[in-house]
């Protein structure tokens, strides 16, 4: 046990720090590991990191490469029964834990030469990549591609079946000092770059807020649980002369100042099993991956605002929540006591961050999560001001019932007989959030208005987001982003909720079929309760026609929520409209009144990208779902992102996509900058070439023209200059915001 204790306390280095035994200190910093440790970030975390890493070999953290690879994937629609879970950090501490869960080791410590990571490096040399026409057709880029995950004693077996197999894979092989750089490291026994030492002021700063989240009153545990279930995912930053030091929210059997010891359980929500645990800050990698990076700043403001929001309020708690998951998985009955205005500021102050965390968390890869969302949307939010039902602390408390979210029970597809009894709870708290709007209209006697959403109180950039769908990932950003979307949700604090408790807290990614079936299906209702928020403050007589277009073809069962039947659904709008457009009208007069919705920071100026975005239609279907291009010519060097809108009759349903699939509707979105995690191909553009480019892109007709637009702008898997464009958009990236950005991930980028 004193192994394991002393393993967990040890702080998370950027995939180098070598750890012979528990008690051993952390290597030199050397030349070889600094410059292994810069190469092993560009070439192999590109595609090593978080759960969709091939053979779960993930290289972010030395752990990660201690742990080594599985055959067994994480993300497995098809399982019927709750998997093993093998979270880094959390699910095993030791090489032997790992190696009972299945994991084999990628190093051999007695002969360096024959591991299989430096094996694997080594095959890439003897068989480089043809560096012109297609790859070999051995290649499977697809989502749920088959993988061989050969262990050490396979190696031979496996570089006979697949010789162009070696790593990086599917890519170009490294620049040879790059090469002789690792291999040197490898067979060096891979000395790793000892961690820097937490400064005097950052350990102060540290131990503050351990001591803050550590509180003895009913008052100060009750918020530091909500706090805690609410940030579990969160890249928490103290700053060091502007340079974040990363941790992460745990929980602990051992209080501050004694190393960590880590209470791992299913959810945050889940019984830490012991009358006393404690709420700690584990230090983790220096190596951040942008698909997982959601940053959240501790400091001294941050930490006074949450006294104030949680502690300076008057109220009591007088008995903690018990961890029943009756009680623990419903928000609305475990922190009933902490005022709804509370909470709710405390959601919305971070609005983007609180949506990252169902776009960046575990549920973000997979088709089946995120098909419930449109490509393209809008969010703007309840004033926290406003009269409405979501903010009236009894009405909540009542409903709580009614509100209750799919948990999984057994793990198995029995779950989804109770899926009924969620159903007609939802429906009964919209019946009754129907009501309580419109008996609180009319004893104010006025109807909804521009003044009952949140317009970020003249200063806070999160009053609007803007959510991309790319397929099976996506990006939520602040502000309003490209042409007039589709649709728009307007959340309160009610849906934010729920969708935290759904999709993140509640979400198990190791879960089976059943679970991740039972989110989706609930996260519909979500959907469709965001969008009549949103019709509500249209014209009644705009609002169906509206909600048939957003549901061409879709079951009727689809169309019949509650709003449409009720009094408060053809309640007219205090909005003074001036066009025939409603949609568009109060978009954009919300993009001038709400603070950041213009949303300056993507904002080009450029006419011809401008006709990219003007131009809708079936020849954007050929284009990828998340394209980096770079304009460049003597004066100008410049990153745009050109993403993918696809077009569908609706998005009500769980499979047949093709099926309900419109190309003719597909748009595309130019941003400056960057936005998505996964890129899909890269495209470097002359600024005299720009003007053809957009005419070839508005031209095309058939996947062989896509091919040759490739050809003539496309930065292709096996191009020999591809590591140097990926350097340039890194570079170009990381020169934004440092504590907001991380690497890329090449695991979508297309092959031809």
């Amino acid at each position: 046990m004193t192994h394991i204790v002393l393993l967990r306390q040890i702080p998370v280095v950027a995939f180098l720090m070598f750890i012979t035994t528990a008690a051993s200190s952390a290597p030199a910093r050397t030349e070889l590991s600094q410059q292994a440790a810069d190469i092993l970030d560009k070439r192999c975390v590109v595609c090593h990191g978080c759960y969709d890493a091939p053979c779960q070999l993930k290289l972010e953290a030395r752990e990660g490469l201690e742990r080594g690879a599985s055959k067994d994937k994480v993300y497995d629609g098809g399982r019927l029964v709750t998997a093993q879970m093998t979270r880094l950090f959390d699910d095993g501490f030791t090489e032997r834990q790992w190696r009972k869960k299945g994991f084999f080791s990628v190093l051999d410590r007695d002969v360096p030469e024959a591991g299989l990571m430096h094996k694997m490096l080594a095959l890439k040399q003897t068989h480089p990549l043809p560096s012109t026409g297609p790859l070999p057709e051995e290649f499977d880029f697809s989502l749920n591609r088959k993988q061989s995950c050969s262990k050490q004693s396979e190696f031979d077996d496996y570089a006979n079946a697949f010789p162009f197999g070696g790593m990086p894979y599917g890519l170009p092989g490294l620049p040879n000092h790059e090469q002789q750089i690792l291999l040197k490291w490898l067979e060096t026994g891979a000395p790793a770059v000892a961690l820097t030492p937490l400064s005097r002021p950052v350990k102060e700063r540290l131990d503050k807020w351990e001591s803050f989240l550590n509180g003895d009153s009913k008052k100060e545990q009750l918020m530091s649980r909500y706090v805690y279930e609410h940030l579990f995912l969160a890249g928490l930053y103290l700053v060091e002369e502007d340079v974040p030091i990363w941790f992460r929210l745990v929980r602990s059997q051992t209080p501050p100042g004694q190393s960590i010891d880590i209470i791992a359980t299913r959810r945050p929500y889940d019984s830490p099993g012991s009358a006393k645990f404690y709420y700690r800050l584990q230090r983790m990698p220096k190596t951040i991956l942008d698909k997982r990076h959601m940053p959240y700043r501790f400091d001294e403001g941050r930490m006074t605002w949450y006294r104030e929001l949680f502690l300076d309020k008057s109220y009591e708690v007088t008995q903690l929540p018990d961890w029943s998951v009756a009680i623990a998985s419903n928000p609305f009955k475990a922190f009933r006591d902490i005022p709804v205005k509370s909470r709710y500021r405390f959601l919305l102050e971070e609005a983007q961050f609180s949506i990252m965390n169902f776009i960046k968390g575990p549920v973000c890869r997979g088709q089946i999560a995120l098909s419930v969302i449109d490509d393209h949307f809008w969010v703007v939010f309840v004033d926290p001001d406003s009269r409405q039902p979501e903010l009236d602390s009894d009405f909540l408390a009542t409903e709580s019932d009614n509100l209750r979210l799919p948990t999984a029970r057994t793990g198995t597809p029995i779950d989804l007989l109770a899926w009924r009894r969620y159903s007609k709870a939802q429906k009964r708290y919209s019946q009754a959030q129907a009501e309580y709007l419109q008996a609180e209209l009319d004893e104010e006697q006025r109807n909804l208005d521009m003044d009952d959403l949140w317009d970020g109180d003249g200063s806070n950039e999160n009053a609007s987001l803007t959510i991309f769908r790319h397929f099976d990932t996506a990006s939520v950003v602040k502000g309003m982003v490209g042409n007039t979307p589709k649709t728009a949700w307007v959340l309160n604090y009610p849906l934010m909720e729920r969708i935290h408790y759904l999709l993140v807290a509640g979400f198990d990614v190791y879960g089976g079929v059943s679970h991740q079936l039972e989110s989706r299906l609930y996260m519909d209702f979500l959907r469709m309760e965001g969008e009549n928020n949103f019709l509500l403050f249209l014209p009644p007589e705009k609002r169906t026609e509206l909600r048939n277009y957003w549901y061409r073809d879709a079951r009727r069962s689809s169309l019949e929520h509650v709003f449409q039947s009720s009094k408060v659904y053809r309640r007219p709008t205090d909005i003074d409209y001036k066009t025939d457009q409603p949609k568009q009208e109060l978009l954009q007069r919300l993009q001038e009144r709400i603070h950041g919705a213009k949303a300056e920071p993507y904002t080009y100026r450029d006419a011809n990208l401008a006709r990219l975005e003007n131009h809708i239609g079936q020849h954007n279907s050929f284009m990828p779902e998340v394209s980096f291009i770079n304009i460049f010519d003597a004066e100008t060097d410049l990153a745009y992102t050109i993403l993918r809108n696809s077009g569908y009759s609706n998005i009500a349903q769980l499979f047949l996509d093709d099926l309900r699939r419109l190309p003719a509707e597909d748009s595309l979105t130019v941003a400056k900058g960057f936005i998505g995690a996964y890129p899909n191909t890269f495209l470097q553009v002359n600024t005299r070439q720009l003007s053809q480019f957009v005419d070839d892109v508005i031209a095309l007709k058939s996947t062989g023209d896509y091919q040759r637009l490739l050809d003539n702008y496309g930065v292709h898997r096996n191009s020999p200059w591809f590591w140097r464009a990926s350097d340039k958009f890194q570079t170009m990236y990381q020169s934004t915001t440092p504590e907001n950005v991380g690497l890329f991930d090449y695991n979508r980028y297309q092959s031809r």
